[in-house]
């Protein structure tokens, strides 16, 4: 009796993480745990967007990772992309280092998040062993970071093209040139990056094309004002390219920011573990301290996007049609 009494109070304490710990998913607990007001569009390819993450089952991240699942489950989700920050505080050892099993392996467990993974490097990944996360594409068939930088291209149902172009930057931004904590992301050729990039974008067909990196160039969070070089540096490749959307972490939070007289929608993921603070700026869309993710939708014509919380609440939605 005394044994019952002490897992009740045990449970009545931790309701949501001991039931994570042990969760099933079947087709019952899709039905009765789906997302309100989230759905995919017609002929649509879909995916979610998470960052910051890696915390070890701590800070809401088996939360949203249990709502990560729902979601690929209802949107019929394609791939995941995390923006970077995989590990915290100081990246993984090796290949074999316990953290791909804690922080990754048994918090992202379910069935839809075995979906292909496509991964960037964040400043806390370079303080550990960042070339180990490369290697690990080798280890995990749902991992994949083939190289620092690198390309893909999807085809969607109508035969039109989506261009994603992940980028590493680290070695862009030029905040960490002078700083020795980050000295390992200046190992780098920058500017070899950065041609790449422009002529990744220059020479695709693609009807969409979308960046991901990990620093975001505009941001109503921690580090607003703090983005100028490094958007220096890559929004004009962006926009002379017409990139349509740069998809960034390194902020705890979900964002949207759109500057004015610009086509180029700028979305922030990085509410997969800790969050922090954020504010209205003249650029804000959304922006909300709440562990989450973003959901993507793009067909033919539009693009949508969805911020989704820990407890499964959409507190965002936006179209951006093709022509706009």
């Amino acid at each position: 009796m005394i044994k019952k009494t002490l897992l009740l109070i045990a449970l009545s304490l931790c309701p949501i993480q001991c039931a994570l710990a042990n969760v099933t998913y079947t087709n019952a607990v899709y039905e009765q745990q789906k997302i309100a007001d989230l759905s995919a569009l017609p002929k649509s390819l879909n995916f979610t967007v998470i960052g910051d993450w890696g915390h070890n089952g701590h800070f809401d991240q088996k939360e949203v990772a249990h709502q990560l699942e729902i979601a690929m489950y209802q949107t019929d989700g394609d791939f995941i992309i995390s923006t970077g920050d995989n590990f915290y505080p100081n990246g993984i050892a090796s290949i074999n280092d316990p953290l791909w099993q804690s922080a990754y392996e048994d918090i992202y467990h379910g069935p839809h998040t075995f979906e292909p993974w496509y991964v960037v490097l964040g400043n806390h990944d370079y303080l550990g062993n960042a070339q180990a996360q490369l290697d690990y594409s080798n280890k995990s068939q749902r991992w994949n970071l083939p190289a620092r930088y690198y390309s893909k291209t999807f085809t969607l149902k109508d035969g039109e093209q989506v261009l994603m172009v992940f980028l590493d930057t680290n070695p862009l931004n030029p905040e960490y040139k002078t700083r020795e904590k980050y000295k390992a992301t200046q190992a780098q050729d920058g500017q070899a990056q950065l041609t790449w990039l422009n002529n990744q974008l220059a020479t695709s067909k693609a009807r969409w094309k979308i960046v991901i990196g990990h620093h975001p160039l505009y941001s109503s969070g921690k580090r607003y004002g703090l983005n100028e070089k490094l958007r220096n540096l890559l929004e004009p490749i962006l926009e002379q390219n017409g990139v349509q959307a740069y998809i960034a972490g390194h902020e705890h939070d979900l964002q949207h920011n759109q500057t004015k007289n610009s086509k180029l929608a700028h979305f922030i993921s990085g509410a997969g573990g800790k969050i922090r603070n954020v504010k209205q700026r003249k650029f804000t869309r959304f922006a909300e301290a709440t562990p989450g993710f973003l959901s993507f939708s793009i067909n033919d014509k539009v693009l949508k996007v969805t911020a989704i919380n820990y407890k499964g609440e959409v507190r965002y939605s936006t179209q951006k049609r093709f022509d706009q």
